[in-house]
């Protein structure tokens, strides 16, 4: 009853002391989340990963040149020499938020410093959109359960710390925003109020799908909710206006974004129509039909319609989902693509992690699902009770296919779990004569609360977001290591090359490229075009002499022989001669760049694309290690594996159709003499293999075998300017450093033209 008092009066609205309350728990709540997300500024006030990158310098763009300019943008910096359609292909939402709240809150803040605060800031304030989203569900007392778990779930905060201008907060953000006016408006039968939360909720999860491609999630439940709408709400004619309205509107805004058309147009417009479809028909039906057949009638026609589906999609009238989607809803597809295998994100989940990320939460979880399930008498909606249920069950289903998608199991974690001990506690405290009981209670939830955060020392979940920006170690294996070393090598290709510079490195260092060096790649993180970075792969792992060809050449220049016949045609489906006896236009092609394109004002062709040249100047090449001495010599030794291409030469290998065990012994991580001897990304590589450590007695061999770990000195093979199809122009500093400890070196190697092999 103390918590119903009244404190003080705002027109109609009284001020009560557990509004109070709310707000204290809502500010502890987002205060927490900020305190953990900003945790990486102590190592260097950076962007973090790659894609902030690419997204700070589209937001710079918009701002220097304005929407119209974007929305034509044509990026020559990238996917040399086929550009990049920007508002096609990126999270345009995200882009254009940023550039729009700049020009308000920037409070004389630069770009930068704007772009590496927001995620921080969006990231914080979903607590509150979370607290809404859930109290709708579940009631005052689990909105507030659910802010304060979100706050601290390491899924989603290691998705948004400073820094982490990419598309997870934001689109997060409106996707709350979008499931609070969506179970809102469908939980209260206010006429004009339910219309209006239903169109908004429409136009808020477009941007989040703009924002987030992986927004699609929160199709699921409401396609499922939809289909269970008519047998738990049917009193009405309300959920027969509800429902087209909320889809009609997510259709419209949809087709706003060039990246969501494609979305709505296909898979998941279908996916969206056909439940909608389902209620009104559904209404029609039961409205004519006796109260004992109108559920055996609703039945009939939701079968068919779900076969109407399938057969929609068989015919392929409707593009399927890319493999991520479709592994998204079926964790047990296996990839068949290297180069997606290849990807750190896609890696399955495991039960040990999994409980690693979620702990305690998963008790509570466990409690919310019984409470949901149980025919004993909670305070929830049936409606409420089933959209609960679906989208925290499908969350908790869609995590397990790889370990980006975590976050989703924390979202149905913090659902179940807040629910849970909502209902726990009011049954609790609704006991009579069990005072020790309330007593306890508290201060055993806010323990179980403390203890993932804070302990074991060294492993609990504050330490997630304990590591420096990516810039800043390189992406490394070594993550408390820092250093200038990306920073300095990008400073000197923006000083040290010519403007046009082509430069050539794998695609995980693209945003960095062009970002910061302001210099045209071959390929970069938006991974658009999966044959140029086979390409790449094939070119890093082949011998120099196949290597220079591929580098050097135009891209008007038929390369197939360096390449390989089979590989062309894996890649592309024709060899080159295939593909001249297709089209008689063919042999007279003009292969021209988009650069070339818009300055003579014609269609951008490019002849063969496949199997011609990749026209580079430069090749960047990132190598990660550990030097160390012994006790009886000044000569620094190196072990190589830490992250860099030396750590990715299996994926070269696998992914460019190389026998992979030709260049990597049995432990899958030590290069065979071949590959250091014959191999270019060996010969780039400025370490040779000085001997061979057998772990449990250290002692030394010459020669390698299993499980003994190769130890590196300094060798330098490919240098001089005349002779060499590279040779190195610049090494950052970490290279030259004399101090033991981490290594993480830049190298630009200049691409010789003049070379005649």
């Amino acid at each position: 009853m103390v918590s119903n008092q009244k404190l003080f009066s705002v027109g109609n609205f009284d001020f009560r002391l557990q509004h109070l309350l709310v707000i204290g728990v809502l500010a502890l709540s987002v205060s927490i989340s900020m305190t953990i997300r900003s945790t990486p500024a102590s190592y260097g006030f950076e962007l973090f990963e790659f894609d902030p990158w690419f997204n700070y310098r589209a937001t710079e763009y918009i701002l220097e040149n304005g929407t119209d300019a974007y929305f034509n943008w044509i990026d020559e910096k990238s996917w040399h020499p086929f550009g990049r359609n920007v508002s096609e292909t990126s999270q345009v939402t995200l882009h254009l938020t940023a550039a729009s709240l700049y020009t308000i809150f920037n409070f004389g803040a630069t770009v930068y410093d704007f772009t590496i605060l927001l995620p921080l800031v969006f990231g914080s304030l979903t607590a509150v959109v979370v607290f809404a989203f859930v109290r709708v569900l579940g009631g005052t007392t689990a909105g507030l359960f659910a802010a304060l778990i979100f706050s601290i779930s390491v899924p989603i905060f290691t998705r948004g710390l400073i820094g982490w201008f990419k598309s997870e907060p934001l689109g997060l953000f409106f996707a709350f925003i979008a499931m609070y006016l969506f179970v809102s408006g469908f939980k209260f039968n206010k006429g004009k109020v339910s219309l209006i939360k239903l169109i908004a909720a429409g136009f808020f999860l477009s941007l989040g799908l703009s924002a987030w491609g992986g927004i699609l999630f929160f199709l699921i439940p409401i396609v499922l909710f939809y289909f269970a709408l008519p047998f738990i709400k049917n009193k009405d004619n309300f959920i027969m206006w509800a429902a087209p309205t909320f889809s009609i509107s997510l259709i419209l805004f949809s087709l706003m974004f060039e990246r969501t058309s494609t979305f709505i147009i296909g898979y998941a417009g279908l996916a969206i129509l056909l439940p909608t479809i389902f209620i009104i028909i559904s209404g029609i039906v039961m409205k004519f039909s006796n109260e004992r057949t109108k559920i055996r009638n609703s039945c009939i026609v939701l079968i068919a319609l779900i076969a109407s589906g399938i057969g929609i999609l068989n015919s392929n009238l409707i593009g399927l989902p890319s493999f991520r989607y479709l592994n998204a809803v079926n964790p047990f597809l296996i990839a068949q693509d290297n180069l997606t295998d290849s990807v750190a994100e896609h890696t399955t989940t495991s039960l040990t992690l999994s409980f690693s990320l979620l702990s305690v939460f998963i008790i509570f979880a466990v409690i919310g699902i019984w409470f949901l399930f149980s025919k004993k008498t909670i305070n929830l909606k049936t409606d409420m009770r089933i959209f609960a249920i679906f989208i925290s069950i499908f969350a908790i289903y869609v995590s397990s296919a790889f370990v980006r998608l975590e976050l989703f199991a924390s979202v149905g974690i913090i659902i179940l779990g807040s629910i849970g001990l909502a209902i726990l506690s009011q049954k609790i405290f609704e006991q009579k004569n069990q005072n020790l009981t309330k007593l306890i209670f508290p201060g055993v939830i806010i323990i179980l609360f403390i203890i993932p955060v804070t302990m074991p020392e060294g492993n609990n979940w504050l330490g997630w977001a304990d590591f420096p920006p990516s810039i800043l170690n390189g992406g490394s294996s070594f993550t408390q290591f820092t250093s200038n070393d990306w920073k300095d090598a990008m400073i000197w290709l923006k000083e040290n090359t010519p403007e046009d510079a082509i430069i050539a490195s794998w695609w995980d260092y693209g945003y960095w490229i062009t970002t910061l060096s302001d210099r045209t790649t071959l390929a970069d993180n938006a991974t658009l075009n999966d044959w140029q970075i086979k390409k790449i792969a094939y070119t890093l792992i082949t011998n120099p002499e196949n290597s220079w060809h591929i580098l050097s050449s135009e891209h008007t220049e038929d390369i197939s022989e360096y390449l390989g016949d089979e590989n062309v045609i894996a890649w592309g489906g024709n060899s080159y001669s295939q593909w001249l006896s297709l089209n008689e236009d063919n042999k007279n092609c003009t292969s021209v760049s988009i650069t070339e394109a818009k300055e003579s004002d014609i269609d951008q062709k490019i002849c063969f694309p496949v199997g011609q040249g990749l026209d580079a100047d430069y090749l960047v090449i990132y190598i990660v290690g550990e030097r160390f001495y012994t006790q009886d010599s000044n000569i620094p030794l190196y072990t190589l594996e830490g992250g860099g291409d030396e750590s990715k030469k299996t994926w070269y290998a696998a992914i460019s159709n190389h026998q992979v065990s030709k260049y990597i012994q049995d432990d899958n991580i030590t290069p065979t003499d071949y590959y250091m001897e014959k191999s270019t990304l060996g010969l780039l590589t400025p370490f040779s293999i000085f001997t061979y450590v057998e772990p449990n007695t250290g002692r030394t061999f010459d020669d390698y075998y299993s499980g003994f770990i190769p130890v590196y000195v300094t060798e330098l093979k490919l240098k001089d300017p005349e002779n060499d199809p590279f040779y190195l122009v610049y090494a950052s500093p970490s290279f030259y450093s004399q101090q033991p400890g981490p290594m993480s070196t830049v190298l630009i190697y200049k691409i010789n033209h003049d070379y005649n092999s």
